[in-house]
C-alpha cells in the first residue's frame, strides 16, 4: 500500500479509527493517530494496554507492501442519558 493512502487515514478529522488488514490475514486496529509512524516503506504501530490509551508499551514494525487493505472501525456512540 502507497504510505500517501494511510497518511491520508491519520489525517481525517475528526479522526476515525480504521483497521489494517496484512497479507499473511493479520489485522492491527489504530484507535489514535499517535500510535502510528509513518515511512517510505514501513510504518510503526505501537499498542497501549488499553484500547483508549495513546501511549505504548510495544511495538511492531509493518512493511507497506505487507498492507492490503484499510477498513473503518465503527466506533460505539455513548447514550445521551448518562449510560453510554
Amino acid at each position: 500500500m502507497q504510505p500517501e493512502d494511510i497518511r491520508k487515514r491519520l489525517h481525517t478529522r475528526p479522526f476515525q479509527p480504521f483497521r489494517i488488514f496484512l497479507s499473511d490475514g493479520a489485522s492491527y486496529d489504530v484507535r489514535h493517530p499517535e500510535l502510528l509512524l509513518l515511512g517510505h516503506r514501513s510504518m510503526v504501530l505501537g499498542f497501549g494496554r488499553q484500547p483508549e490509551d495513546t501511549l505504548y508499551v510495544r511495538s511492531m514494525d509493518i512493511d507497506l507492501l505487507h498492507v492490503v487493505r484499510m477498513e473503518p472501525i465503527e466506533t460505539p456512540v455513548s447514550g445521551g442519558n448518562g449510560t453510554g
